[in-house]
């Protein structure tokens, strides 16, 4: 059954067969849960608590003329199970409630008066030491988990791989850049005509999907990192599986950077967290590329300037490969 707000009796019904819900348990309330990019999210207020509901489509929920897999709420689910032996990740991850396979149904505790960190691209002082320190943290337990069966996401991988490695370098991707900033069309020509980076792209592609030696988020940017009550939450781990630590790492490092996070904050991450610089430049360099480049667009208050130095910088990072 699909689940959407508000709840109808019909739902509510399901719910509480699925034992989601109890019997004596009345929904007061039901609305979206923020401006979740997958899947269908919503929070779920009862005259005990509240939860929040995720359910995945066939398709991407913010676009969906883009076809995904359901299974990748399962992965979701598999993820937080296999890290929750651990306590200090335990810590980071919002409780797992509930689980429908069938529906395509997960159900986790709510975070109250949570928040992402979307923010940060207007203001970067909301991205204090402090949270950079914890996310490094996380990012190290997780990698270095002795992981040994995880499911390959080879169709998440494949999505991802071709929002992030392939289509924002053809230049007949039917993305209208001047939709989002005049004069940005002109800008992506620099790299839809560069042979060399692109061909240097595609190898990194081929890397992104092969096997791995540590469990990986996925999609470690602002939008995954969620402050709440009780501290600092990591969520929506759907891209997650066997792959490379630098892939987690280049992707943070490539939203501080477009965030305008001062180059010696991200040294210290860099000096904080050693790993395989040239492998980590060339995928900070590609997620920069495709976020100004492709569908996949942030709230970044950046001039055209800024973004043909950010293009620039990502350029030189993906040739020389280094940071």
């Amino acid at each position: 059954m699909l689940i959407e707000a508000p709840l109808d009796s019909t739902q509510i019904d399901y719910l509480k067969n699925l034992g989601i819900l109890s019997s004596n348990e009345e929904v007061t309330d039901s609305f979206k849960a923020g401006e979740g990019n997958m899947n269908v999210t919503l929070t779920i207020k009862t005259n005990k608590r509240s939860i929040v509901l995720k359910q995945s489509r066939p398709f991407v929920a913010k676009y969906p003329q883009v076809p995904a897999p359901q299974s990748r709420i399962e992965i979701e689910y598999k993820y937080y199970k296999i890290i929750s032996p651990d306590n200090l990740l335990a810590c980071f991850s919002p409780k797992v409630l509930g689980y429908d396979k069938e529906g395509w149904l997960l159900v986790l505790e709510h975070l109250n008066n949570g928040g992402d960190y979307l923010g940060v691209y207007q203001s970067k002082s909301i991205l204090g030491e402090n949270v950079l320190d914890l996310l490094l943290s996380y990012l190290k337990k997780l990698h270095q988990l002795p992981v040994l069966e995880f499911p390959d996401n080879m169709e998440m991988r494949k999505l991802n791989h071709q929002h992030i490695f392939i289509l924002p370098f053809q230049p007949d991707n039917g993305f209208n850049l001047d939709d989002v900033q005049y004069g940005l069309q002109a800008l992506s020509e620099r790299v839809k005509k560069h042979s060399t980076l692109k061909a240097k792209i595609n190898h990194l592609g081929e890397k992104y999907l092969s096997k791995g030696k540590a469990l990986i988020h996925g999609d470690f940017y602002p939008g995954s990192w969620f402050s709440t009550d009780s501290g600092l939450k990591v969520i929506d781990t759907e891209f997650a599986f066997l792959g490379d630590p630098e892939f987690d790492l280049g992707v943070m490092l490539a939203h501080l950077k477009m965030a305008r996070v001062p180059d010696e904050s991200i040294q210290k991450v860099i000096q904080d967290y050693p790993l395989e610089n040239e492998l980590m430049a060339s995928y900070t360099g590609v997620e920069i590329l495709r976020r100004l480049f492709g569908l996949a667009q942030l709230p970044l208050s950046l001039s055209l300037a800024e973004k043909e130095e950010l293009t620039n910088y990502a350029i030189n990072l993906i040739m020389n490969e280094k940071i």
